[in-house]
C-alpha cells in the first residue's frame, strides 16, 4: 500500500511537470542551452574521473543502444496507454508509428552523416620513429584512397567532417521522450484510468529522460568536441521541430500518425475539457 501510494504520488508529480505549458514550451531551449554552454563543463570536471573514461557501465549500456532503450520504454508506454482507452490495435499502431517514423529518420541522418564523413575525410598514418609536431604528436602521413572503416581497422588515423552522432541522437530522445510523455498529465487531469503497470511504464520514461540528459552533459564536459557536439544537438533539434511541430500537426491520415494523444483525451470527461487539453498539447 505504501510503495503504490509512493508511486501515485511520484508519477502525478512527473506528470504535471512534463504536461505544464511552460516545460513544453520551453524545454528545447533548455536543451540548447546545455549543447551550447555545456562543454564550458571541461573547465571544472576531472579528467580522473569514472565518467571521464569511454569503457564506463553507463556509456557502454545505455549511450551505445540508447534508440533501442527509448523505442522499448516510450513504445510500451504508448502502446499501454492507447491500447487501455481505445482498445482499439489500429489506433495503437498508429501512435506506434511516430517511432517508426523517428527511428528512419535518425537511420537515415546517420547513413548521411557517414556519408559526408567518408566524401570529406582523409586516412593518416603516424609515422613510426619520425620526428613529432607540436604538443608531442607523432607525425601524420597522408594515405590516399582508403575508406573510413578500412583506415581505422588498420590503426590509422581518420580526419574528417564530422557531425557528433552520439549528441544528435540524446537530443533527438530526450525531445521524443517528453513530447511522448506530456500526455499523461492531461490524461489524469480528465480522470484517466490508470494502473499501476501504466504509471511504472511512464515512471521509467521520466527517469529515462534524465538519464539522457545526464549522459548529455557527460559527453559535452568529459569529451568536448566543438563544433561537432553542437552540430549534432543542432540536428537532433531540427528533427523534432519537423516532426512533433511540422509532419504530426497535420492531423491522423495514411500519410501522418498525428500528433501524441489525439483521440485519447476525450473518453473520460466532456469534449469540451478534452478539447482545451488538447489544444494546449498542440500548442
Amino acid at each position: 500500500m505504501f510503495l503504490n501510494t509512493m508511486l501515485v504520488v511520484l508519477t502525478d508529480l512527473a506528470a504535471g511537470l512534463l504536461g505544464s505549458t511552460a516545460f513544453r514550451k520551453h524545454f528545447h531551449l533548455l536543451l540548447s542551452a546545455v549543447v551550447m554552454f555545456g562543454p564550458a563543463l571541461s573547465f571544472w570536471v576531472s579528467q580522473h574521473s569514472v565518467f571521464a573514461k569511454r569503457s564506463h557501465f553507463l556509456y557502454r549500456m545505455f549511450l551505445r543502444s540508447g534508440w533501442g532503450w527509448t523505442c522499448v520504454f516510450v513504445g510500451s508506454f504508448v502502446f499501454l496507454l492507447s491500447f487501455s482507452v481505445r482498445r482499439s490495435l489500429s489506433l495503437s499502431v498508429r501512435h506506434l508509428s511516430r517511432l517508426v517514423a523517428a527511428g528512419g529518420l535518425w537511420l537515415g541522418f546517420c547513413k548521411l552523416l557517414d556519408l559526408l564523413e567518408n566524401a570529406t575525410g582523409s586516412c593518416y598514418e603516424p609515422l613510426p620513429g619520425g620526428p613529432e609536431v607540436a604538443g608531442g604528436q607523432p607525425l601524420l602521413v597522408l594515405r590516399e584512397g582508403e575508406s573510413k572503416s578500412v583506415c581505422l581497422r588498420a590503426g590509422m588515423l581518420w580526419r574528417g567532417y564530422e557531425v557528433s552522432e552520439d549528441v544528435f541522437l540524446l537530443c533527438l530522445c530526450c525531445l521524443l521522450l517528453a513530447e511522448e510523455a506530456a500526455v499523461f498529465g492531461p490524461y489524469l487531469s480528465l480522470g484517466g484510468t490508470s494502473g499501476a503497470p501504466l504509471r511504472i511504464l511512464f515512471l521509467f520514461c521520466v527517469l529515462l529522460l534524465w538519464l539522457w540528459l545526464f549522459l548529455l552533459l557527460c559527453l559535452l564536459a568529459y569529451f568536448p568536441q566543438f563544433p561537432t557536439q553542437l552540430l549534432g544537438g543542432a540536428l537532433g533539434c531540427l528533427s523534432w521541430r519537423g516532426l512533433y511541430q511540422g509532419w504530426y500537426c497535420q492531423g491522423p491520415s495514411w500519410h501522418c500518425p498525428g500528433r501524441p494523444g489525439l483521440g485519447l483525451l476525450n473518453t473520460k470527461t466532456g469534449s469540451t475539457g478534452a478539447e482545451e487539453d488538447q489544444q494546449s498539447l498542440n500548442d
